[in-house]
């Protein structure tokens, strides 16, 4: 069979039987493609080690869209790639090239950025106001922190789940389910934000029309609000609230998953409520939020210098 067909049938697989979003799909489907035009693979049996090797030399070699280097994180996107699709093919009775064959290179543990408490107090302090647009602006921040939800999924989320139990149920990547927790001050500001809805649209984070200042006009909802959106309002109230750093939805994930770790929380626990599918995941937190170890350096380093 030609590597064309067998490719579709992949990525069909990845979307219907292993529940991958439509993001997964276009991704895999870039990687596989620029290993088959790069390494001229027709059909399975070309896929060799010889092919993988060379194919990841030139990533190596290849300047990234700033002329820099492509990061290694970035090239192995494209391995684990070639050795998923690999699998499904002896999956599906191919012989083909083992994908145990192909080892990943290591790659250094992603450093983690995090703003400091005092400035996420005056961030979700930031929104100041009763007006509608105002009123959505606080609770998304506010939830953001009380829950650790991805971008997309607070931007999924209905408005019809019930928030008063200050537990609700959302469905994050690979479909997969979790309970979230909602805190007072987040459930709070999403009834403040509803009572002052008007309309009928089922997301619970809409787009409003913009108003020109000075205007008595009100704001029209216009639909579910936009990922680009949310970045956009994140950023607004970080320059409000002086913040110099640079602060993201995803650093909003950040300083919740860094702040129950802190406080002393599982990190079983931490992974399950972040909907990571690997406990390697959560770990990049621990560098920062040992509690532990930082209670042992603080009680025995240095003692000899204050006697």
């Amino acid at each position: 069979m030609d590597i064309d067909s067998l490719l579709t049938q992949y990525l069909d697989y990845l979307e219907l039987e292993k529940n991958r979003s439509l993001k997964t799909r276009e991704n895999y489907e870039r990687y596989l493609k620029k290993f088959f035009d790069l390494e001229n693979i027709k059909s399975e049996g070309d896929i060799s080690a010889n092919a993988v090797r060379n194919f990841r030399l030139k990533l190596a070699r290849e300047p990234g869209k700033n002329g820099k280097q492509m990061k290694k994180v970035t090239q192995n996107y494209y391995v684990i790639a070639i050795r998923n699709f690999l699998k499904y093919l002896i999956k599906e009775d191919f012989k083909v090239l083992s994908p145990d064959k192909i080892e990943l290179p290591k790659v250094a543990r992603r450093q983690i950025d995090i703003i400091e408490y005092s400035d996420l107090e005056r961030l979700l302090e930031a929104p100041k106001g009763s007006d509608l647009r105002t009123l959505r602006d606080k609770a998304i921040l506010e939830l953001f922190f009380s829950t650790g939800l991805r971008l997309s999924e607070l931007c999924h989320l209905s408005r019809y789940l019930n928030f008063e139990r200050g537990e609700v149920t959302v469905r994050g990547k690979g479909e997969k389910l979790r309970v979230v927790f909602v805190s007072d001050g987040a459930r709070k500001a999403i009834k403040s934000y509803l009572d002052q809805r008007s309309d009928t649209l089922e997301w619970l984070f809409v787009s409003m029309s913009k108003v020109p200042k000075g205007s008595k006009k009100k704001p029209k909802v216009i639909g579910q609000i936009t990922p680009r959106a949310v970045q956009r309002l994140v950023d607004k109230y970080r320059l409000e609230a002086g913040i110099a750093e640079r602060v993201t939805p995803h650093k909003l994930r950040h300083l919740f998953a860094t702040d129950l770790l802190i406080n002393g929380a599982d990190i079983r626990a931490v992974q399950e409520m972040l909907g990571h599918s690997s406990i390697a995941t959560t770990q990049i937190y621990t560098h920062i939020t040992n509690k532990q170890l930082k209670d042992v350096h603080k009680s025995f380093h240095g003692r000899r210098r204050q006697d």
